[in-house]
């Protein structure tokens, strides 16, 4: 099936319309060395040098088709296996731990590993970062298990390897899991000029901006337009027996004030049970963002990645256009991802 793995990329992006690059062409090459390393007979792979990279780490800036490149090949892999927004899997891993609170850290992650593997022999973790000491502290002891029970582990990220949780607090002991993630992975960086999201094709729609009185009124009309002939209800989300309510809510379309969303104690858990409740999401006043509200940056990021997971289509109200955006300096770097997915969430096509 994998023999002419270049040939079926090929066929796959001109039947998507997508423009072919010879970076990502390179990028198949090279999984489907891959592939042959890691899931033909082991007759085979016994005598490979690279038989204990059981990672493929595909990292690169934003918009550069790391994502696609990596679901076309999943897509195609006959294995028991599972996609998760890196977010996601720790948010399944801390829960795991909160239900096994019993047992000691390291035989709650031996437990969930063999969980894992049962279920399993693939994983694709998309966005892999790491933001917080909690996550930071547990990912060596986690990998290791991962890696031991020949749980093979494909990966997209904006960060390389020996740069992830760069000056986040007590990083020398987040060193071994860089270690063992250097040891047992492929890693390659995709480089590309042009941020595809960004194209004349893919041109913002429905961004509005500047926060005025003509803003306000567009985003209202367009709100009415997507919205004619849905009741009006408020909708009640459990989250671990804590309550959100989606106070504008029509039949799936969702529509919130950017406070209602990142300026309280929210995070992934919450983000996901309205991403599973929502089909189009219209978020309003969205700030600039500097060190002062820096938390609520963090949480916007968070929220845009799981919508961007989701495939949940976009209607924004902005302070200021997409290319002016203010941030605060420690979250530079993720935001330009953020921007870029609010380039293609705000464009791409949807159904009501």
């Amino acid at each position: 099936m994998f023999k002419k793995l270049e040939e079926k990329f090929r066929l796959h992006c001109n039947a998507r319309n997508l423009e072919l690059n010879p970076n990502q062409i390179f990028v198949i090459k090279k999984l489907e060395n891959y592939y042959k390393d890691n899931f033909r007979s082991s007759i085979f792979s016994f005598f490979s040098k690279e038989v204990s990279k059981k990672s493929f780490y595909l990292c690169g800036d934003v918009g550069v088709g790391k994502t696609m490149v990596l679901d076309f090949f999943f897509n195609l892999l006959d294995q028991k296996k599972q996609r998760l927004h890196f977010n996601e899997f720790m948010l399944n891993f801390h829960n795991f731990v909160h239900e096994n609170k019993n047992n000691n850290e390291e035989n709650v992650v031996s437990i969930f590993v063999k969980d894992l593997k049962s279920k399993f022999s693939l994983i694709f973790l998309d966005e892999f970062q790491v933001t917080n000491i909690v996550d930071a502290m547990i990912l060596g002891k986690l990998f290791q298990e991962i890696f031991s029970q020949n749980i093979k582990v494909i990966v997209t990220s904006n960060t390389k390897i020996s740069e992830l949780y760069k000056d986040g607090l007590q990083r020398d002991q987040f060193k071994p899991f860089i270690n063992i993630m250097l040891e047992k992975s492929i890693e390659h960086e995709l480089i590309i000029d042009d941020d595809y999201r960004k194209t004349k094709e893919n041109q913002k729609q429905r961004y509005f901006y500047p926060l005025n009185q003509e803003t306000n009124f567009k985003i209202n009309k367009f709100s009415r337009t997507i919205t004619k002939n849905k009741k009006l209800s408020s909708e009640i989300l459990n989250i671990k027996g804590r309550n959100f309510e989606i106070k504008n809510f029509y039949e799936g379309i969702s529509r919130f004030d950017f406070n209602d969303l990142c300026d309280q104690n929210l995070g992934s858990e919450d983000y996901l049970k309205i991403a599973e409740n929502s089909n189009f999401m219209i978020i309003e006043k969205i700030p600039e963002f500097n060190e002062i509200n820096s938390n609520q940056q963090q949480r916007f990021i968070t929220l845009i990645d799981i919508i961007y997971d989701k495939n949940i289509p976009l209607a924004v109200t902005a302070k200021n256009s997409l290319k002016k955006f203010t941030t605060s300096k420690s979250l530079e770097e993720p935001f330009k991802r953020t921007i870029s997915r609010l380039y293609e969430l705000t464009s791409m096509d949807f159904k009501i």
